[in-house]
């Protein structure tokens, strides 16, 4: 229960302004007849008969409708879209690879292989990508598990790929992602179409010391800021300094892949000896601090090796204790600070 605010004022003979919660309206006419434009917009005529108690009101233009109540509930969100499904006349491949997407069990893959090989030989490369693909992500640790999958996702990334293979990925994984460690403390969730089976096997092939086949197979990736930084990382490791030099120019620190990228441009200019040019692209690594701690922790880790040669002790002691402060285990700290001595 409220108070309505209502009032009439006149303002000249026959004309009254009235004033409500809702508006201003105003009336014209006198006895017998009165125009009243309320406060909604509408229009109404009034006639009477003076004395008798007798009137009729009708309405000679309507007026607006009342505004929503600002209280009102927002309108219910929209239902999540159900995923696609194979419908009634999918090929029999489609259904039984569908059956199995959300599986853990890497049996499973290899029997639906089986079954469909000889009708449908692009089963196969579906099927190996997603054992590789599942053995890649949850058997680290697993020596068998982890060659399994560099063997599954090596073979099924130099296959072609056929329009059944498209059709399938594309309706049925094209929102499904999967971790990949880039570099170390640097991870990212790739989509099928993000090259993840690519950069995947290569990061198989890196860790079991494969470094040419490792970076055979991340250039046939497309050039993508994860592609680059992984072949960087890769020419890196492999002491192919020019090789990271030419892939680095015209770099910007736009974000982490490519705060990473100066890093690694820092490293390999140093290794060949050009000292100022190795710090100017450490600065510009470290330019943002925003970047993620991993990130600038490699640069500042990279620019001590730099200190350390031309004997600036106490510009590496401040950069590796700035690592030291924020993540006493970060790799190869301890190693730097012993080398400080």
């Amino acid at each position: 229960m409220g108070f309505r605010l209502s009032k009439s004022i006149k303002v000249v003979p026959g004309v009254r302004l009235n004033v409500s919660s809702r508006g201003l309206g105003y009336s014209v006419g006198g006895k017998g007849m009165r125009v009243t434009r309320h406060a909604n917009g509408r229009v109404s005529r009034t006639l009477s008969i003076p004395g008798t108690g007798l009137s009729h009101q009708s309405t000679l233009r309507p007026g607006s409708s009342r505004p929503h109540s600002r209280n009102q509930n927002p309108p219910a969100a929209p239902p999540t879209p159900r995923s696609p499904a194979p419908g009634m006349f999918a090929p029999s491949w489609e259904k039984d690879l569908f059956a199995i997407l959300t599986s853990t069990i890497p049996g499973d893959f290899p029997n639906i292989s089986r079954k469909h090989a000889r009708s449908s030989p692009h089963v196969r490369v579906i099927a190996a990508t997603l054992e590789g693909l599942l053995h890649f992500e949850f058997g680290d640790g697993d020596e068998a598990a982890q060659e399994r999958a560099r063997t599954l996702l090596g073979w099924a990334a130099v296959q072609s790929i056929t329009d059944p293979i498209r059709h399938f990925t594309t309706t049925y994984l094209f929102d499904r992602t999967w971790p990949v460690e880039i570099v170390p403390g640097v991870t990212a969730e790739l989509h099928l179409h993000d090259d993840v089976v690519l950069l995947a096997a290569a990061e198989l092939h890196q860790r079991a010391g494969d470094l040419d086949i490792a970076i055979w197979t991340v250039e046939r990736a497309r050039p993508t800021a994860h592609a680059a930084l992984s072949l960087g990382e890769l020419y890196s490791c492999a002491d192919r300094h020019q090789e990271v030099i030419d892939l680095t120019n015209g770099v910007g620190n736009d974000d982490d892949a490519t705060a990473l990228l100066l890093a690694l441009r820092g490293r390999a200019f140093a290794h060949q000896g050009f000292h100022d040019a190795a710090r100017e692209s450490f600065a510009q690594a470290l330019r943002v601090r925003s970047r993620a701690a991993a990130v600038r922790h490699r640069a500042l880790l990279e620019r001590v090796q730099v200190d350390l040669v031309q004997r600036r002790k106490a510009a590496a002691r401040k950069g590796l204790e700035k690592i030291l402060a924020e993540d006493p285990t970060y790799p190869g700290l301890r190693e730097a600070l012993a080398a400080l001595g």
